[in-house]
């Protein structure tokens, strides 16, 4: 009787104690979602109430892969403005997708940070305008039409060696072309970047695995997993047994690794006089790039991170893209047609390949890139910005930014997406078809032509656009010409719409996480 009169008040105080904090837990979040549902400045933003109570329902959608669609089926319920989660806006509008990312150069949201390489900010993570505009300087001279012109042999020497890969299967073998892509692109980067020759797809030809290129395609996964889950799960998930999983947890390190080699590597060539005054790799401008208004050069640390970002997007982006064309071509023989019809006109000697000032110029070509790029641009997602506090004389206010005739407080969370940019069926008529005649220029057509470029953003929008999407353009135009004047393309039974079906991670990539194609040889198949 004695114990029970003891430990009895003990009981009753941790047990109302549980029962205290669970209520106050529901007290908190009840407030919490009627705040979000009926006061908040953006309560009078059409979209789910689910939604505008917590971030946790559009996260399932990213986890699942599917936020592009989920966002669009959400403009197509709601309209052009949309309450995404209880701090975010989606909109599908050109005025204020020119106002937000041209006019007002709004910094970026905290979730590009889950792309940072070697833990490091990068042009592509670093969030306030001011600053990435200051890195931007470093290397932008290197992405000059100009420039890349001077990197052209070494382009058409490795496009020239996939053609003679592809050749020698003679179409009797069914290659996943997002590897193989990624193979031919991170050699060209490493080349025209690192100014050293990795020789990547010749190894793969021989069935030899480069651990770079499977790291450059881990990365953005990587992105995805890290920014769902809390630091502490994510390492005790990169503790998980199993060698495949362990290489995606480390493909950071894997590319800092090779990076930092070259970069010292350039180093020792620079300051032995070995690098001349007009092809230079990137890595020598950002070595030579000094911040304004400062005598330090840009540290290795900042250098390393940097070539790190641009071997990431240029390799995953122009590959993913590159794999979504053929495999169109491989289901339009119409397409194939007309595009072969104009490739045998321009290009009469099917071994070489012509000067990007003439691919530039052929009207079919450019036309069915432009489409691919509408309906196949690898990074067709949300892009995040945060709306300022604006400033008078007196400082900065808490004055609203008016997107739609809709008040948006500081803080608020902005975002378009090209996915739904490209799918206005007001400015694409039939927006689901895949039509490179569309962007033929017609007497009729050359009102809605300029209407269409102007929704077209693949590359992004305003003074944060790709960097890169000239190098960009200039592979995709080699590679679409070449393979195109040489081989038909052909797709398994296994490579299909399901298997193709577009899944999202910030860049776009196949259900099947491959796509497979056959390429024969013309002379054969003809």
């Amino acid at each position: 009787m004695i114990g029970t009169t003891i430990h009895l008040p003990s009981f009753w105080f941790s047990h109302s104690l549980l029962a205290f904090t669970f209520s106050a837990l529901f007290l908190y979040f009840a407030l919490r979602a009627i705040y979000h549902l009926f006061l908040s400045p953006l309560s009078v933003i059409p979209g789910p109430w689910y939604a505008a109570i917590s971030n946790f329902w559009l996260m399932t959608h990213v986890v699942r892969l599917e936020q592009c669609k989920t966002v669009q089926d959400l403009f197509d319920t709601y309209g052009p403005v949309v309450r995404v989660g209880p701090n975010k806006v989606a909109f599908r509008d050109l005025q204020s997708m020119k106002s937000v990312y041209s006019v007002h150069k709004f910094d970026k949201s905290s979730s590009y940070q889950s792309l940072l390489t070697n833990d490091n900010n990068h042009a592509m993570t670093t969030l306030d305008h001011a600053t990435h505009a200051i890195i931007r300087k470093g290397y932008a001279p290197h992405y000059t039409l100009a420039n890349l012109g001077l990197f052209q042999p070494e382009i058409h020497d490795f496009t020239l060696e996939l053609i003679k890969i592809l050749d020698s299967f003679a179409g009797k073998v069914f290659v996943d072309c997002l590897t193989l892509f990624r193979y031919l692109m991170v050699d060209i980067i490493v080349t025209s970047s690192h100014g050293y020759r990795l020789g990547a797809l010749s190894r793969w030809a021989t069935g030899v695995q480069e651990p770079l290129v499977t790291a450059v395609g881990d990365f953005p996964k990587r992105g995805v997993l890290r920014s769902a889950v809390p630091k502490w799960a994510w390492n005790l998930v990169c503790r998980i047994p199993n060698n495949r999983w362990r290489l995606l947890c480390h493909s950071d390190k894997i590319m800092a690794e090779f990076v930092s080699a070259r970069v010292y590597e350039m180093r020792a060539h620079m300051n032995a006089g070995k690098i001349g005054d007009t092809e230079k790799p990137m890595l020598v401008r950002l070595l030579q790039y000094k911040y304004p208004f400062s005598t330090e050069y840009m540290p290795d640390l900042d250098v390393i991170s940097e070539a790190m970002g641009h071997m990431i997007a240029a390799s995953d982006t122009t590959s993913i893209s590159l794999s979504y064309f053929f495999w169109e071509l491989s289901r339009r023989a119409d397409i194939m047609k007309k595009l072969q019809s104009e490739l045998d006109q321009e290009i009469p000697d099917s071994g070489i390949i012509p000067d990007n000032s003439v691919l530039q110029n052929l009207p079919y070509l450019n036309a069915f890139i432009t489409e691919g790029l509408r309906v196949h641009g690898a990074t067709p997602s949300l892009l995040e910005r945060v709306v300022p506090s604006f400033t008078s004389k007196n400082g900065p206010t808490n004055e609203a930014f008016d997107l739609m005739g809709y008040a948006l407080p500081p803080g608020t969370i902005v975002a378009t997406q090209a996915w739904s940019m490209h799918r206005d069926p007001s400015i694409f008529p039939s927006p689901s078809t895949f039509l490179p005649d569309r962007w033929l220029e017609t007497p009729d057509n050359i009102e809605q032509l300029a209407r269409m470029h102007q929704n077209l953003m693949p590359f992004g929008a305003g003074p944060r656009v790709c960097g890169g999407q000239n190098l960009a353009m200039i592979m995709m135009r080699v590679v679409v010409a070449i393979i195109a004047r040489n081989f038909n393309v052909v797709a398994p039974v296994e490579t299909n719409d399901r298997s193709m079906e577009v899944k999202d991670s910030f860049i776009i990539f196949p259900a099947a996480m491959e796509c497979k194609l056959s390429f024969r040889p013309r002379a054969q198949s003809d």
